[in-house]
């Protein structure tokens, strides 16, 4: 607890029911999906279409500021429309995969938008990804057309051919293109951003999407060492309007503030989000595609994530929120502790994605004595927002992610048999279900069915309840490594390691990191006369998969690695090694 702070006046169970009654702000009815009878926010947007059409009403206000431009709600619609236009023209119809590879550009957002008017699946693909990703990102999801900078462009080329189905690439802020009939410039169908203003306000495509209709395929990376694709739908992705703005509000009356009006968003201050994420990360793209538009906000974005142009940014733009994964909380702060900086505009700092220190909320609430505080779970699986804690209720439970927004439901149950139900306070495996679990995994029908069962996702955490329903994650049953937010699966990088023609055996594991919270370390035994060096291994491993994945570590022995009776490497021993 980072202070005293007195008992709330209502329980959550109470605060939950008051904000979810029916007429009520948060008003929950049932739906049935895939067959499931599900609790549902009945007050959100039914479909993305919805979303970009209602932002109509914000027209000449910024929404995007990127270095020197600055781009009014108005001209990212009109880019937008024109960019549908020119996907229909390319042959893009309804259920095609148009795929996003870039780094966070005012484009991003209006490729984002101009896929969903024509109806497309959008595909968002990890930016950072090496050529051999790309390339089954892309061939796996079937996707027509990419949409791309030139960086992620340059990486893409020698995997082309690899790639039948995609028809089109549409690069934007191109200098020079290659030459290849697939590939052509962005800026033909759209102009630059300066120009997005004095496009045509066209008619957009004829298309009403259903809440429950493919909207997003997201890739995450599997124990298999293959990414999935989770297929999100329209309701997955938008009940998150409710499930971020529900727990601010939770908190404010249980502490005995006055319920705040519903109010017209176009009669507000404004709120000034800085962009601390990427936008193909599910987190990114729900925040600020889907959430800011909903409430006329401003987002200010980035080149690449640095500290100083962070303190720099709020200063200037009077941001008001901003948030991620705790090492981006971690360098923001660092970096206004040692500034004079006027960063009064700031009101709050969430973050999730991994376990983030009491010191650094402690420091925060320090520095920045009126921000608000926010955390919670999820994953790609859940589009994002699963729990959720703000203020006073993340204050008073700072171990904790949070309780789960109020459509859906956490169960602990026993990891052997995935049946049996845990006691309160008892660790198991997180099963999760509700409105924001995904369908299932794009082409992957076993993975779907391990994964996804009678209605409830198999998270793979182990985790524990109180007896308030507050989640407590203890461990990650998925082998898996999380580096400032970035899921590391450390059979992928176990298997980069194997492809080295020295290495005889090889395990990965996380060690710890005070930013990072933890990074990939490997321990590997080389095979008999072999001489490879650390050095060489990192290179080997960075050649073939994405260079936040490369151990920063590599410990050579030359017994066997060590393993149970059923012959798994026993990895709590060899994280001692690293001790």
């Amino acid at each position: 607890m980072l202070a005293m702070i007195p008992e709330p006046v209502l329980s959550l169970a109470d605060a939950n029911a008051l904000l979810t009654a029916p007429g009520a702000r948060f008003e929950i009815g049932e739906a049935v999906i895939g067959g499931q009878s599900l609790r549902v926010f009945t007050g959100i947007p039914r479909s993305l279409r919805q979303v970009f059409d209602d932002c109509a009403r914000f027209g000449q206000r910024e929404y995007l500021v990127y270095e020197d431009e600055r781009i009014t709600y108005d001209a990212f619609r009109r880019a937008a429309i024109q960019l549908a236009l020119r996907l229909q023209a390319e042959g893009v119809v309804r259920g095609d995969r148009v795929a996003i590879v870039m780094r966070n550009l005012p484009e991003w957002f209006v490729a984002f938008y101009g896929a969903v008017l024509a109806g497309a699946i959008v595909t968002p693909l990890n930016a950072w990804w090496t050529g051999f990703e790309l390339e089954y990102g892309l061939s796996n999801s079937g996707a027509k057309v990419a949409i791309v900078d030139p960086e992620r462009l340059t990486v893409m080329l020698p995997h082309l051919e690899a790639c039948p189905d995609l028809a089109r690439i549409l690069v934007a802020r191109a200098e020079g293109l290659p030459d290849d009939a697939r590939v052509a410039a962005l800026e033909d169908a759209i102009g630059h951003p300066i120009d997005w203003a004095g496009l045509p306000l066209a008619e957009a495509p004829d298309i009403a999407p259903e809440p429950d209709d493919d909207a997003a395929i997201f890739y995450t990376s599997g124990t298999t060492g293959k990414p999935k694709g989770a297929i999100g739908s329209h309701r997955n992705i938008l009940s998150n309007i409710f499930a971020a703005a529900l727990p601010g509000v939770r908190a404010m009356i249980r502490w005995g503030a006055p319920l705040p009006p519903v109010s017209d968003p176009t009669t507000l201050p404004q709120r000034v989000n800085l962009l601390a994420v990427p936008l193909f990360h599910a987190t990114g793209m729900v925040g600020q595609l889907v959430i800011a538009p909903n409430a006329g906000t401003k987002v200010v974005l980035m080149r690449r994530w640095n500290a100083a142009e962070a303190v720099r940014l709020i200063e200037q733009e009077r941001v008001t929120v901003t948030g991620g994964v705790p090492t981006i909380a971690w360098q923001l702060l660092e970096e206004a502790e040692a500034t004079e900086a006027d960063l009064s505009s700031l009101l709050s700092i969430t973050y999730g994605g991994a376990p983030a220190a009491a010191e650094l909320t402690r420091r925060i609430k320090a520095r920045f004595p009126s921000v608000q505080m926010g955390t919670g779970w999820g994953m790609t699986e859940t589009m994002a927002t699963m729990t959720s804690a703000m203020a006073r209720e993340y204050e008073t439970h700072p171990a904790s992610a949070g309780p789960p927004v109020p459509v859906n439901d956490l169960q602990i149950r026993d990891p052997e048999d995935g049946v049996t139900l845990l006691p309160v306070g008892q660790v198991g495996e997180l099963w999760a279900r509700g409105p924001q679990v995904v369908k299932g995994y794009w082409n992957r029908p076993e993975a779907t069915a391990e994964t996804f069962v009678n209605g409830w996702l198999r998270t793979g955490d182990l985790a524990r309840l109180d007896e308030e329903g507050y989640l407590y994650i203890v461990d990650r049953a998925k082998d898996m490594v999380i580096r400032g937010g970035e899921n590391i699966y450390c059979l992928e990088v176990e298997n980069a390691l194997f492809e080295h023609a020295d290495v005889m055996d090889a395990a990965v594991v996380g060690v710890p990191h005070v930013v990072l919270g933890e990074e990939p370390a490997a321990v590997v035994r080389l095979r008999a006369g072999s001489s490879a060096s650390e050095q060489d291994l990192m290179t080997h491993v960075g050649a073939r998969i994405a260079r936040f994945k490369v151990p920063v570590r590599i410990l050579f022995v030359t017994d066997d690695l060590p393993r149970n009776p059923n012959g798994k490497i026993m990895k709590s021993e060899l994280r001692t090694l690293f001790a």
